[in-house]
């Protein structure tokens, strides 16, 4: 099942992707948003709420990031082998860890699909980078590797595009990672029974309908159990919090001439059994 979060007359909810409408369940399922519905008794109950729920044609609705305000966004640091070779060779001096490196990203860095990502009045440096997002379902701490799936409710799409120039200021690099509307998350996600635990699945990123990393998730160094783990020894997750997994090779950064997102542009993020997130590029207002 798809589920996303939207506007709809002037009010926030969500719902469930059915061929060309989405089937408001705000209203039968007795929650206000996507976390606390997927937090919630009713969530197993999803089938059953979709045949009383409100259904609005998707050309209707403005889409929200999948989850609006989420309380976590856990961010995987090159976690791609071919990624982390690509950053060597263009002269960062990074070692791989024994633990993934991770940074945590602000809800209001996040926007909806074919909403613009804002390339901010201070830099030229917006860079793609193509990610599975993994959404988490039941909360927990110090959860086990065994178990992390678990806890995964279900997966979408995340452009963690970067503003490099601030990313490298310091050694750590949130401050180019945290800018508003920057973090394209969407269109929905999927849910975690229609994809088998541990499948590969294929990642394609397009800047005006040309290839520029094409990638498979089962190329990460640490693997989504790994990074569940992780991020739980450190804090407890909570239902609706992202871990955003890593981008492949391909960003623009590391191109030879280096080459950047700018106003006009158009971004797309492609996920095998997911689908597309489209963003346009607009400059700052």
């Amino acid at each position: 099942m798809k589920l996303m979060s939207f506007r709809h007359a002037d009010r926030e909810s969500f719902g469930a992707v059915v061929d060309d409408d989405v089937i408001d369940l705000s209203g039968p399922s007795g929650s206000p948003t996507l976390a606390e519905f997927i937090a919630g008794d009713s969530y197993a109950e999803r089938e059953a709420l979709v045949a009383q729920g409100n259904p609005i044609p998707l050309a209707e609705v403005t889409y929200l990031p999948v989850i609006p305000r989420p309380e976590k966004i856990v961010a995987s640091v090159r976690n791609y082998m071919d990624h982390h070779q690509e950053a060597l060779a263009s002269g960062l001096k990074r070692e791989l860890s024994d633990f993934p490196p991770i940074f945590l990203r602000v809800w209001r860095s996040q926007v909806a699909h074919e909403g613009a990502i804002i390339r901010p009045n201070v830099s030229e440096t917006l860079d793609w980078e193509g990610e599975l997002a993994v959404i988490i379902g039941p909360g927990g701490r110090d959860i086990p590797v065994e178990s992390a799936w678990e806890h995964v409710a279900g997966y979408s799409i995340y452009n963690d595009a970067s503003v490099r120039e601030f990313q490298f200021h310091a050694k750590q690099i949130a401050a180019g990672k945290n800018f508003e509307s920057t973090g394209g998350f969407g269109p929905w996600m999927v849910t975690a029974d229609e994809i088998e635990p541990g499948r590969e699945l294929k990642l394609e990123t397009r800047l005006n309908d040309e290839v520029v990393q094409t990638g498979n998730t089962g190329q990460m160094i640490f693997g989504i159990p790994q990074l569940i783990n992780y991020a739980s020894t450190i804090f407890t997750l909570a239902p609706g919090d992202v871990i955003i997994t890593g981008t492949p090779s391909g960003v623009g950064f590391s191109r030879k001439p280096q080459r950047y997102m700018k106003p006009g542009d158009v971004v797309e993020v492609e996920i095998e059994a997911i689908g597309i997130l489209r963003n346009p590029i607009e400059a700052q207002k």
